[in-house]
């Protein structure tokens, strides 16, 4: 196939590019710095700077959508919150314009989107059919969401990725909890009872894949392993896997201070579960977290 992805030299699109190159697709990056981007995917990349010479996405047979400021990177200002608005929405409505106006759109478009969609769920079971919470993260996903399907038709399905924490040991919101484990002061955050969706990557890489080639999927899916943990438990296991402590409990009120609203994603949570996939038949490689853990930093 012919795929166009954006956010190729993010954490999972750098992986998937190099995954869908080794099975012969012909792949195109949208990038705003082509060099970075040649030397992070590879000569045999086609790169694109934008989409505004564009008139259709004629010619493609997939678009793969990942690109989005990174969310919990910095404090959550006014200012903050409109740039992870606009770095999502404005390039999504721009694909599903290009896509509509096309003669021979794409079979499938594959969106980015997050379980923050649902917002805080407290204990709550959380399937595809859950309904949201209404919090900042579920307006972004919604919104996100929401201009991605406008590129649904009878030519063309989209799959909505609502993803967890990707753990890799190439980036990521792991890097940043290892450190301090590491240092021996690791613990869970606030009451540590909220609970933490997380996917390993090679099972997010995978899952695209699945949804990519499986012509009868669309609509959203839980991008997480069967076996959400509350962060007291991922706590316990990382410092396992890490040799480490685990004593050093961060109150909740320090992580208010330090992160401001965005300390939701780490003091609120979702017991997400995978139906849809597990539905279609895809089978998990690290269906338990200790296992995943091991594999990515207890090497």
């Amino acid at each position: 196939m012919k795929i166009l992805i954006t956010g190729a030299t993010g954490l999972i699109g750098q992986r998937l590019t190099q995954t869908l190159l080794k099975q012969s697709h012909l792949i195109t990056a949208l990038t705003r710095s082509p060099d970075r981007a040649t030397k992070l995917l590879g000569p045999q990349v086609e790169l694109l700077t934008s989409l505004e010479g564009l008139a259709s996405l004629d010619g493609f047979d997939a678009v793969i959508n990942l690109a989005g400021e990174p969310i919990a990177d910095k404090r959550w200002t006014a200012a903050q919150k409109q740039k992870l608005c606009d770095s999502r929405w404005q390039l999504t409505a721009q694909i599903a314009e290009l896509i509509k106006a096309s003669a021979k759109p794409p079979s499938v478009m594959i969106s980015g989107s997050a379980v923050g969609y649902y917002g805080d769920q407290g204990q709550a079971l959380v399937t595809e059919e859950r309904s949201p919470h209404q919090e900042f993260t579920w307006q972004l996903c919604s919104r996100w969401e929401a201009l991605a399907l406008e590129a649904q038709s009878a030519s063309t399905r989209v799959c909505l990725l609502r993803t967890g924490v990707v753990l890799s040991s190439e980036g990521g919101a792991l890097t940043k909890m290892v450190l301090p484990f590491r240092m021996g002061v690791g613990g869970p955050f606030g009451n540590g009872q909220q609970y933490m969706p997380w996917i390993h990557i090679d099972d997010m890489l995978n899952a695209i894949l699945f949804l990519l080639n499986q012509a009868s999927l669309k609509g959203p899916f839980n991008m997480v392993a069967p076996t959400p943990v509350r962060n007291e438990q991922f706590s316990a296991q990382l410092a396992k896997v890490l040799h480490r402590p685990c004593f050093m409990r961060v109150p909740a009120v320090a992580v208010r201070c330090l992160m401001g609203e965005s300390a939701v994603l780490v003091l609120g949570g979702q017991q997400a579960v995978p139906q849809r996939l597990i539905d279609a038949g895809y089978t998990f490689r690290y269906s338990a977290l200790q296992p995943a853990l091991e594999d990515v930093v207890g090497k």
